[in-house]
């Protein structure tokens, strides 16, 4: 029996499957998604119109309204001198020596290994102000490592100087691409391996040995230096006390004797007998003063004195 289509054919039923076929392009082209990470920047007919942060967003449908999502939150790296492929939980590393190999300012070739990390900090001028990026971002850091590498000798880069390189790197670097209006901030520059060429490898290692070694002794000889001489000091400023305290003494002493002396002389004006006597009397007294066994007295007994009785013989009372 013929199945009749007509009713499904109908005029109006080709309306309705048109106006959902005309809904379902008008969402698809106007509603879009943009990631917590990401900004969408939106153009109008070819020419930048607005940027939108995360979320549901809304737009003019059929191409109206152009959607370039860029990311803005991660730090992105790039590598130079090598790269590490990731496959699954394994990873590969490969030297890339057309990137590392540099001829320093001493005229020594160095193998210098290193990376980049960037976060993009303007939407539009990444989208649109600079065609290729990536490539933009290897050459002039390529061009700023090998200039300051080019500027040192091979034992300050391997050295003192790979903290400066880094930091002027990253300078060097922002400077350029704000120049270039690429809309990227340079966070870090890091040096990862600086070798010598392999035919000397073994040579310079010699020398970082020995590089080290003159360093553990320094550091050994300053901490002796910081054991010893404080104790010296201490030592020091001990013996000054003590000598101010000698000077003081000696002084105070000095000064007590002037008075005494003062004193006395005084008294002899008044009376010199009585004070030549009493000289003498303590004069005797001091060198008889440790003689336990002397006792001074005057022959007949009239007075205790501080004289011993010279004139007596070994029979007589003393």
């Amino acid at each position: 029996m013929p199945v009749k289509l007509g009713k499904w054919f109908s005029p109006a039923m080709f309306l309705v499957v048109l106006v959902v076929i005309v809904v379902v392009i008008l969402l698809g082209t106007s509603v879009y998604i943009v990631d917590q990470t990401e900004e969408a920047v939106i153009t109008r007919f070819g020419r930048y119109y607005t940027t939108q942060g995360p979320g549901l967003q809304f737009k003019l449908p059929f191409g109206i309204d152009k959607t370039y999502k860029v990311n803005v939150k991660t730090v992105q790296t790039e590598q130079f001198g090598f790269r590490t492929i990731t496959s699954g939980i394994k990873s590969t590393y490969t030297n890339q020596t057309s990137e590392s190999t540099m001829l320093t300012g001493d005229l020594n070739i160095v193998e210098v290994e290193w990376i980049i990390q960037y976060r993009v900090v303007d939407p539009r001028a990444w989208a649109f102000n600079v065609m290729e990026q990536s490539r933009t971002i290897q050459d002039v850091s390529r061009s700023a490592i090998n200039m300051l590498v080019g500027d040192r000798t091979i034992m300050d880069i391997m050295g003192p100087e790979r903290s400066v390189i880094e930091a002027s790197g990253a300078e060097f670097m922002n400077e350029t691409f704000r120049g270039y209006g690429l809309g990227i901030d340079v966070i870090a520059v890091k040096l990862q391996n600086i070798d010598p060429p392999a035919g000397v490898q073994e040579a310079f290692d010699d020398v970082n040995k020995a590089e080290q070694d003159m360093n553990r002794l320094i550091n050994e000889g300053q901490q002796v230096y910081n054991a010893e001489i404080p104790k010296a000091r201490g030592e020091r400023e001990r013996i000054i006390q003590e000598a101010q305290g000698y000077k003081t003494e000696r002084i105070n002493r000095a000064n007590g004797d002037i008075a005494r002396f003062n004193a006395v002389y005084e008294e002899y004006h008044r009376a010199p007998e009585v004070t030549r006597q009493r000289l003498y009397y303590e004069m005797v007294e001091e060198v008889f003063e440790g003689d336990e066994g002397t006792v001074l007295l005057d022959r007949n007994f009239d007075n205790f004195l501080p004289l011993r009785d010279l004139g007596a013989r070994t029979t007589g009372v003393q």
